[in-house]
């Protein structure tokens, strides 16, 4: 079935509430295991359509954010989805209560008892009305941001649809496209200052509510944090800023020689990698899918027919429009058992990591689309971002087809990319820490405290006047996942540690790595992270030596990569 066939039908959250509570109350007096699986199943399959009618809502909602009849029903969902959470963990309660727990452990395992103790936990009747409120300012947040109209040039941009310009080999052009888009946020800063300043006092007030310090609890509750913590977090981050932050420092130095500017380079300057430009892709949005055909197609049996369901489906909306949410995502369809990903192609390198990132999530769900329960198809989300950042490098084999002529600019500056990228992730990461261990900042000292974290994590980066919005610390403003998905963000670069890991496994034997990673993703959520490591043969990011490991290995082959010819 295509996407634009699937029907959209609004639940009656009553009688959704009913039927929640009737479920309860059977398990509560189940005589026999068989009963209790049976009601168990029944939950399973209300909690899977009510789930595919919010995610067809909020996957149209989305694609455009103009749309009135699902801008309403998208609201409907940020009123109703903390209601229902109510049931939801009531429901948790009373099976891990079941006397039949062990048979459920036996027969579907136990991350979801584990799940079920921390929904349980993290939930009280009394934060209903806080949710309803952060649900409604992280989508003012997101129509915000897609409402932007940016003058340019001859033209008026998307923050997506300008996104060419700012890696643009012109040097006046790239600087005028940064500035361009920093000051559409200098233009709203009072707006996003205020949002921000009511979600973190928000969710403070929640954390308290359940008798913490303060959110950070609460936050790794929410992001379902089954088999680590922030003692685990920090000293990860400690490992990036002593292993990784100099050989990310080494790489800037080189593009500052390349492209004959003094280091440390403005945020413009460091965009452009190369003098003659950074890799494109060979062709347009369709071009690109078909090469995609192709690289599932030599990749897998399994691929080919997973990516093939997508396009047939029409389960790609990837065009940059107007009124489209920015960023990209892949979610999960239950009732259909597919996949469906979003995202904003804008000519650059991203559109081609698109297809390897988002189809890596896709993959997952497709290969564990008929697991029970529904909450076991994906692991958390930083097993999950070990799915799509490695398939990235899967996707390396087919940069002929992706990028034709730049297939070796490429090659280059993906590997640096995942290097480069992980201090700006852990950064994100502590800054939300210490905006959350200090509710009361204001917003200035919010952007100072970022402006800081900049010296530390990113030295690269010249803080100077000539784009005001990033030197004044203010460019976290951009990252979506700060409003929308506190603590989320740390989850990219553990998984980015694994997916080096691969990328090191790839240089070695392909098919051996790939075997690997079915290993890895046929397991689904089955498993808390560390164990599905593990099982799969990986190392942990949490162990000093695998950063530092990786670190060396991807240092040695970028200082002797060859791009002769390549200015």
């Amino acid at each position: 079935m295509k996407f634009k066939d699937m029907k959209y039908e609004r639940p009656d959250i009553e009688v959704v509430k009913a039927e929640m509570q009737s479920h309860i109350e059977r398990l509560e007096v189940a005589q026999d295991y068989k009963t209790a699986r049976e009601v168990f199943l029944e939950m399973e399959g209300l909690d899977s359509h009510v789930g595919t009618m919010f995610t067809l809502a909020s996957i149209r909602h989305s694609i455009d954010t103009r749309d009135e009849f699902y801008d309403k029903e998208n609201d409907f969902i940020d009123a109703k989805g903390p209601e229902l959470a109510e049931y939801g963990v009531k429901w948790a309660e009373t099976m891990l209560k079941t006397p039949f727990r062990k048979e459920f452990e036996e027969e579907y395992g136990n991350v979801s008892f584990i799940n079920a103790e921390i929904r349980s936990r993290s939930f009280k009747p009394e934060l209903i009305p806080l949710m309803q409120k952060e649900n409604e300012l992280t989508s003012q947040y997101g129509k915000l941001i897609a409402s932007a109209q940016i003058p340019f040039k001859d033209g008026v941009y998307t923050l997506s649809q300008l996104s060419p310009f700012k890696t643009d080999a012109d040097d006046a052009m790239r600087l005028e496209a940064w500035k361009a888009e920093g000051n559409w946020y200098k233009e709203h800063q009072e707006e996003l200052d205020d949002i921000y300043d009511k979600l973190v006092h928000i969710r403070d007030e929640a954390g308290k509510t359940l008798g913490y310090e303060n959110y950070i609890p609460l936050g790794y509750d929410r992001m379902q944090r089954n088999c680590y913590d922030k003692n685990d977090v920090e000293k990860f981050r400690a490992a990036v800023v002593k292993y990784l932050v100099p050989v990310a420092e080494k790489i800037y130095k080189r593009q500052a020689e390349r492209l004959g500017k003094d280091y440390p380079m403005s945020f413009a300057d460091n965009a452009l990698e190369f003098r003659s430009g950074n890799p494109r892709p060979a062709g347009d949005a369709e071009y690109i899918l078909k090469e995609g055909d192709k690289f599932y197609d030599d990749l897998s049996p399994e691929t080919s027919e997973f990516f093939r369901t997508m396009r047939e489906g029409e389960l790609l909306d990837v065009l940059s429009t107007e009124g489209k949410q920015g960023g990209g995502y892949c979610t999960g369809i239950q009732d259909y058992e597919v996949p469906f990903i979003f995202a904003n192609f804008n000519g650059t390198q991203h559109d081609i990591e698109v297809v390897t990132h988002e189809a890596g999530h896709a993959f997952a769900y497709w290969m564990n689309r008929e697991r029970i329960p529904s909450d076991c198809i994906w692991p958390g989300m930083e097993g999950a971002e070990v799915h799509s950042m490695s398939m990235e490098f899967f996707g390396e084999h087919w940069a002929d087809g992706f990028f034709g002529k730049d297939a070796k600019k490429f090659l280059y500056s993906h590997l640096a990319s995942a290097i480069t990228f992980i201090p700006y992730g852990t950064m994100v990461d502590h800054f939300q820490h210490l905006v959350y261990e200090k509710p009361e900042m204001t917003p200035r000292e919010r952007h100072d405290t970022w402006k800081e974290l900049l010296g530390t994590y990113m030295p690269w980066m010249r803080l100077d006047n000539e784009i005001p919005f990033y030197a004044d610390g203010e460019g976290w403003q951009r990252q979506s996942h700060i409003y929308e998905r506190p603590f989320y963000y740390i989850d990219y670069c553990l998984a980015q540690t694994v997916a080096l890991g691969f990328w090191a496994m790839i240089q070695e034997d392909r098919a051996k790595a790939w075997e690997h990673y079915m290993a890895y993703t046929k397991q689904g959520g089955s498993r808390v992270f560390t164990e599905l490591l593990a099982n799969a043969g990986l190392k942990s990011p949490f162990e000093e030596e695998t950063l530092r490991g990786v670190c060396e290995k991807a240092a040695k082959y970028l200082e002797g990569f060859d791009l002769t010819g390549i200015s």
